[in-house]
């Protein structure tokens, strides 16, 4: 054979799989009633066959994690490519938005941390320091970062599998939001947290199924042209930008690493630590071209709903990917400490998204609070997801606060997932002060949420803390 065909191969197992998964939620109630997302399930398709009947054939894991990493890093350029919307009078939520979803990164690091502690203290004394932080990384950043980061901790450490260990909190993740989330919207019914008005469009079989009817007319638009197609394809534009955008990405961690390596062995731990987060400096260089648009006067050419669909491969493929290059015997390794951590840590997230969301947000409240537990538990797509069930045509602001305080998240967070690695220095060293400094950097976030969140909230909150749902006065 003169060319490899490795990645196409790999391409095409996962396609395939998605074309099944789309079939068996066409067809099948139970993963209508739960809106179970498509690569989920291909995911869980292909992982028993990537663990044992795969590697018969010559087939490994590796090029899946491969396909992961870099569709993480090529969504987080789409992410920043996009043109921002300008903000109305409606939008008055990006804040308290931004605010729940550091909270919950915050919360669940605290949790995990203090679980991991706990851990080691009494029966698994050799577990690395940073294990609770995959709560976090599993739940609120999703499988992509998990599988990123754990990887490159792991190289670190010298312990093999700690991508999986990623990807199984992320999948267990995915398991709570689509099963929590379809419960929560039920119990809001049934306790009067939202009218009935508000969920006639349940009953409409294209969010059920996935795919709308062959006779429907009113078809959504998913995208428009920017370009004319004889000279170059609109889809062949925004790829290119978004491709270039993640090379540039490639060369400025090329760079640092060089610039690193003059700092001996501490500083080549430095660059490989950063390739483990090379989402962050691709979002980065996808915030340089799009700069760099608006300054030649160009950014029109870019449309966000293509580059929705751009972004919606790019992470059906990664989602699939990760959740197919879960390592199995790995992940026996460590079943009771993940056990422990995500039903201690899932708890927390739901009971505190609800307790919070409920005094926090002032309009669309359980909407609101919806979106942050879907994106708490498992990516922006299964957050989507939920919404729709109760606001289909996304009519209220709810996505448009969300997207305006993702970009106030995104440049918080970087401190968290700079210094993430903290605790792993503990592990290597045995010094302690890396976690608990990593450890009171958490707490600061946490501390500095709890503050705006006492400064927002109406009075009458704090005359009912046992109401996890706080009522209108």
């Amino acid at each position: 054979m003169m060319f490899k065909w490795d990645i196409f191969i790999n391409l095409g197992i996962i396609s395939l799989a998605l074309l099944i998964a789309t079939f068996i939620r066409s067809k099948i109630k139970f993963f209508q009633k739960y809106l179970i997302p498509n690569a989920l399930t291909a995911g869980f398709i292909l992982l028993p066959l990537y663990n044992y009947v795969f590697p018969l054939l010559g087939f490994e894991t590796g090029s899946l994690k491969d396909l992961a990493y870099h569709f993480l890093g090529m969504s987080f350029v789409v992410l920043t490519l996009k043109n921002t919307q300008k903000k109305t009078k409606e939008n008055d939520g990006a804040t308290p938005m931004a605010v729940a979803v550091l909270f919950q990164y915050s919360i669940q690091l605290v949790v995990g941390l203090l679980l991991t502690l706990g851990i080691i203290a009494t029966f698994k004394p050799d577990l690395f320091h940073s294990f609770g932080v995959f709560l976090t990384l599993g739940f609120a950043l999703g499988p992509g970062q998990a599988l990123s980061i754990g990887t490159s901790w792991g190289n670190m450490m010298s312990v093999e599998g700690l991508g999986s260990v990623g990807l199984t909190f992320a999948a267990i993740g995915f398991i709570v939001c689509c099963f929590g989330g379809i419960y929560l919207i039920n119990f809001a019914i049934r306790n009067k947290w939202i009218t009935p008005e508000e969920l006639t469009y349940m009953g409409d079989e294209g969010t059920r199924r996935g795919i709308f009817f062959n006779t429907r007319k009113d078809l959504p638009v998913g995208s428009y042209l920017t370009t004319e197609s004889e000279a170059v394809d609109t889809l062949t534009l925004h790829a290119g930008l978004v491709v270039f955008s993640y090379f540039l990405s490639y060369l400025l961690l090329q760079g640092l690493t060089l610039l690193l390596s003059l700092a001996g062995n501490a500083g080549l731990q430095l660059a490989e630590s950063l390739w483990g987060i090379n989402f962050i400096f691709a979002a980065f260089t996808g915030m340089i071209m799009r700069r760099f648009l608006v300054l030649v006067k160009a950014e029109h050419i870019v449309d966000n709903m293509t580059m929705n669909r751009v972004s919606g491969y790019l992470v059906d493929i990664m989602v699939t990917a990760a959740i197919a290059a879960i390592s199995i015997a790995v992940v026996a390794n460590y079943w009771l400490p993940i056990l422990i951590v995500t039903v201690i840590g899932g708890i927390i997230t739901i009971w505190s998204v609800i307790f919070i969301g409920s005094r926090l947000f002032k309009t669309h409240r359980f909407f609101r609070t919806l979106m942050i537990f879907g994106v708490s538990t498992g990516t922006l797509s299964t957050g989507l997801a939920l919404l729709r069930v109760v606001d289909p045509d996304f009519k209220t602001p709810v996505v448009e606060d969300y997207t305006l305080g993702a970009g106030i998240v995104f440049i918080f967070a970087i401190p968290l997932i700079l210094f993430m690695a903290w605790p792993v220095k503990t592990f290597i060293t045995g010094n302690w002060l890396y976690f608990w400094m990593f450890f009171g950097l958490c707490a600061l976030y946490l501390i500095g949420c709890i503050i705006y969140y006492v400064i927002k909230v109406p009075r009458h909150a704090f005359r009912n803390k046992r109401q996890v749902w706080l009522k209108k006065k």
